[in-house]
């Protein structure tokens, strides 16, 4: 995949974790539950329809602030790649505000461990530094480690 540095975010990790199971929290509303916001934050409700223009919706908790964040599947390679966008809502229906456009992808490594992929594409060179001002690194970084701790926790 070609990256644009002007607007493109990439974080990659090799975690300790099967693929299916990653795959498993990325498309479980419950499971998102627990890992898709650094903590203390959290995500109060989700709302998945895993199909291309399928809903992907949640709700946060940021510091006692609630951020509705609805967005819609664009690709789905079940086990291997998932790319979702506020830019549409369900039904296709543009954002007002749009973001970003996230790509995870999930490869096998060896038995049981996995390359993890984030990127996070922007819009404009503005957007892609803004999000990274924010913390993009770190905060997708601690997503990934709350989603390995809690992909862990399930004893699969």
């Amino acid at each position: 995949m070609n990256l644009d540095p002007k607007t493109d975010l990439k974080l990659e990790r090799i975690v300790d974790v099967p693929r299916e199971l990653l795959w498993e929290c990325w498309t479980t509303p419950e499971h998102i539950k627990n890992f898709f916001v650094p903590r203390p934050h959290t995500v109060k409700e989700c709302e998945i329809d895993l199909r291309v223009g399928g809903r992907f919706n949640t709700l946060f908790d940021v510091d006692g602030n609630e951020m509705k964040n609805d967005g819609v599947f664009l690709e789905i390679d079940a086990g291997k790649k998932l790319v979702f966008t506020d830019a549409y809502t369900e039904g296709w229906k543009p954002s007002e505000n749009p973001f970003m456009t996230a790509i995870i992808l999930l490869e096998d490594v060896s038995d049981g461990v996995t390359r993890y992929t984030a990127i996070a594409r922007h819009w404009s060179p503005e957007a892609r530094q803004r999000h990274e001002d924010m913390g993009f690194f770190t905060g997708w970084g601690i997503v990934i480690d709350q989603l390995v701790e809690y992909a862990k926790n399930l004893g699969r």
